[in-house]
């Protein structure tokens, strides 16, 4: 569990903040709430990705990149998160972006994550849906090689083995902070989507013995399909820090039922969790994976799930992405 072996690029703000969400808590009548704040990790109006990008954007210097690659769908704050680590770097950055909504809204279309993908000087292709992006990426990236290009290509999502060191680490922080807080945790939740943070999360939680379970709420797949995602990728990711076998196939578990109608348009749970957040607490979750998440746990609060006790919401981040939902939170 020594990360420092891997090569890492510092560039996110950390520790970021564990705060207590006591309107929150006082509204729901439920357990005590905690947020684990990495929508201020710091890079381009902050959020998950920075933490995988550290350990990513460094092995890609090592390969003697000139130009980074990445895919996600047209809000994607990877991409977005991407882009802007590439520009500090002084590389290029080429993202392919998937139309999985259908939205003609320009709003959607160029506002938001898209237009902070072009201020950081980042050049994309779209595609349309139900395409394999990743074999797309590899194609588009093999163009580039052929026209001279070095190009290093980070999965969506950052999700690999390398990326999800980011969240190895995170929980190695958070273990941290709880120690010194003298907090006694009962559950982490957290929105879960390509995998990457919860496969880390879950492989550094255990490989420490913390005793914590994890939750994470999905944003696209079904369960079976997200559950499984996580564990391969978690058993990889144990695999290269020397804990192979540390996670078990039950200790990877995702709620599955708030995606509503599909990855990136938003459920009245999920505008709901926006609006009680910004109303009681002053911060800012977003449509696609943050304000799911908030609205599963919420939901659970609502139903009994915890009825006491103490759990902490991890926010992914991803506020730029609301300015591209203007209809729908003003509706």
């Amino acid at each position: 569990m020594h990360l420092a072996r891997f090569p890492r690029k510092f560039v996110a703000h950390l520790p970021t903040p564990l705060e207590r969400l006591d309107r929150l808590s006082a509204h729901l009548g439920g357990p005590e709430i905690w947020i684990k704040r990495d929508d201020c990790t710091g890079l381009s109006t902050g959020g998950n990705k920075t933490r995988k990008l550290e350990f990513l954007m460094a092995e890609a210097e090592e390969a003697g990149a000139d130009t980074v690659m990445t895919q996600g769908a047209t809000q994607s704050n990877h991409a977005r998160q991407t882009a802007a680590f590439a520009a500090r770097m002084g590389m290029a950055c080429h993202i392919l972006l998937e139309d999985r909504t259908g939205s003609n809204d320009p709003e959607y279309k160029f506002n938001g994550n898209v237009l902070l993908d072009r201020l950081h000087g980042a050049t994309f292709e779209t595609r349309g849906p139900g395409l394999d992006m990743n074999a797309e990426l590899e194609a588009a990236a093999e163009r580039l090689r052929s026209e001279g290009r070095k190009v290093y290509a980070i999965p969506g999502g950052g999700s690999n083995p390398t990326g999800a060191l980011g969240y190895v680490n995170a929980a190695f922080e958070m273990l941290g902070q709880f120690n010194d807080a003298g907090l006694r945790i009962d559950h982490i939740v957290t929105a879960t989507g390509s995998a990457g943070t919860q496969a880390g999360l879950v492989t550094g939680l255990k490989a420490t013995n913390a005793g914590i379970p994890l939750l994470g709420y999905g944003v696209r797949a079904p369960k079976e399909k997200q559950e499984a995602n996580v564990f391969a990728l978690a058993e990889k990711t144990a695999g290269i820090i020397g804990a192979a076998g540390v996670v078990s196939r039950s200790d990877v578990v995702a709620d599955c039922d708030h995606v509503g109608e599909g990855y990136g348009i938003p459920t009245e749970g999920c505008l709901e969790a926006i609006r009680l957040f910004a109303e009681f607490e002053g911060l800012l979750l977003d449509p696609v994976y943050s304000a799911k998440g908030a609205a599963g746990m919420i939901h659970d609060i609502r139903n009994g799930r915890w009825r006491d006790g103490r759990i902490v919401f991890l926010h992914t981040g991803g506020a730029a992405g609301l300015f591209g939902y203007r209809g729908a939170l003003e509706g």
